[in-house]
């Protein structure tokens, strides 16, 4: 955090930045295992396939059902966290999460498997914008960049060690096979839970501190007033005013392509390499997981460049990342060797991943008072495009090859330059 103070002296300044610290980090390691109940479903899907005697386009459809509960999970539980309280409802969530996934891991019916594996959806996305919502209580608007950067990070950090457990797994007791993903990975999120109850808390009034005051004193104001008309006017007063900014529904367009992009890519790489590239699937693992440690640079990084670089305008990195990924995509199925491939995924994976700087604008629009609604309505939409590729592109491939997959990938990231582009020129009416 920078030298102002935000309206604390200098002992409460530093308890309070410590404690902000404390959250960041406290559910940005929680959120890096949580991933273990999600994607382990990606790395495993071909040997589910063998095993359950199913197709690899019957199992994206399965894979589909966790996104389209998150998407429309996230719709909800940024509200119901702050009616609940933030810190419960994530707790819920992760636990219940971990249950499902061990639940699954006995299941021999597709449909049943689908079933719980949209129910383990509907749990996950209990975590991101609660956690988030919470985050913005503690990083001011000039730190909230940095912030939401280094959570998303995580996130990112979260798929490599994903990739990384379920390779232990199958090392650990291979005669489980695809089971496996869905136990051991369980354990390291259960582990973080306990030390996340500890650790966490809501806002800065739980540790005896006062809100911290906003350098911005206009966006101070703006915060003041928003949280007082939601006390007055209920529950989805917020989802009739972000439904009512133009501004809003371009960033939901933008952040269905960005899920498009990033779990296109984190759903398909690993079958890619080894449907198309005859590669076995811990080799195929062992090249995919350039492309999660990409994203996870980018999380980090892009809302960094965003604060310090373009002084808090967020389009023109989204620009210029649509721009690079476009070119990546367009040229990655056309590369038939396998360190080249692992390489560029690296490119893509850095250069497509832009939820970090749509999380920090979710920030920069709904601020202290509509933060977690305005990120649970963006992450409804990146699951949104998630949900429609999982379900979508194990057609596409089949019917028109490897190739359509990611040449379509790119085509969209030219969309979202276009909406990059008209985004800039809008201005909130109400937020």
């Amino acid at each position: 955090m920078n030298s102002n103070t935000y309206g604390y002296n200098k002992a409460d300044y530093a308890k309070f930045k410590s404690f902000a610290w404390k959250m960041l980090l406290s559910f940005g390691l929680t959120y890096m295992f949580f991933y273990n109940g999600r994607q382990n479903i990606n790395l495993v899907m071909t040997q589910m396939a063998e095993g359950l005697g199913s197709t690899t386009a019957a199992m994206g459809v399965v894979s589909s059902a966790l996104f389209w509960c998150y998407a429309f999970g996230q719709l909800v539980n940024g509200r119901l966290g702050a009616f609940f309280g933030y810190k419960r409802y994530m707790m819920f969530g992760v636990a219940a999460s971990a249950i499902l996934n061990v639940i699954i891991s006995f299941q021999h019916s597709i449909p049943v498997i689908a079933i719980l594996w949209g129910l383990n959806g509907f749990c996950q996305s209990m975590v991101w914008s609660n956690g988030l919502g919470v985050l913005n209580k503690w990083w001011p608007k000039k730190e909230r960049g940095f912030a939401s950067g280094l959570a998303t990070a995580f996130s990112g950090v979260a798929q490599v060690v994903t990739y990384l457990t379920i390779l232990l797994c199958m090392e650990l007791n291979p005669e489980w096979g695809w089971r496996a993903g869905f136990r051991y990975p369980m354990i390291p999120m259960v582990l973080m839970l306990i030390a996340f109850a500890m650790l966490f808390k809501e806002k800065p009034e739980d540790v005896g501190l006062q809100p911290f005051e906003e350098e911005d004193k206009a966006a101070a104001a703006r915060d003041a007033a928003l949280s007082a008309e939601i006390e007055k006017k209920g529950f989805l007063y917020p989802y009739k005013v972000l439904s009512s900014e133009p501004k809003v529904i371009v960033f939901c367009l933008i952040s269905a392509i960005a899920g498009v992009g990033r779990y296109g890519l984190l759903t398909w790489v690993p079958t890619y390499f080894t449907e198309s590239m005859g590669l076995s699937i811990k080799a195929g693992i062992f090249s995919s997981i350039l492309l999660p440690a990409g994203q996870a640079c980018a999380m980090f990084v892009f809302p960094l460049i965003t604060d310090k670089v373009f002084k808090g305008k967020r389009e023109p990195m989204l620009a210029l990342a649509s721009v690079v990924t476009f070119c990546g995509m367009i040229c990655f199925p056309f590369i038939k060797t396998q360190m080249p491939a692992s390489v560029m995924l690296f490119v893509v994976g850095v250069s497509g991943m832009v939820t970090g700087v749509i999380w920090a604008v979710a920030g920069d629009m709904g601020g202290r008072a509509f933060s977690s609604t305005v990120v649970g309505v963006l992450d409804w939409a990146v699951y949104m495009g998630a949900a429609i590729q999982a379900s979508v592109f194990g057609f596409v491939k089949d019917t028109f090859g490897w190739p359509a997959i990611f040449i379509t990938i790119g085509c969209l990231y030219i969309i979202m330059l276009v909406l990059t582009l008209a985004a800039r020129k809008m201005k909130m009416k109400k937020l």
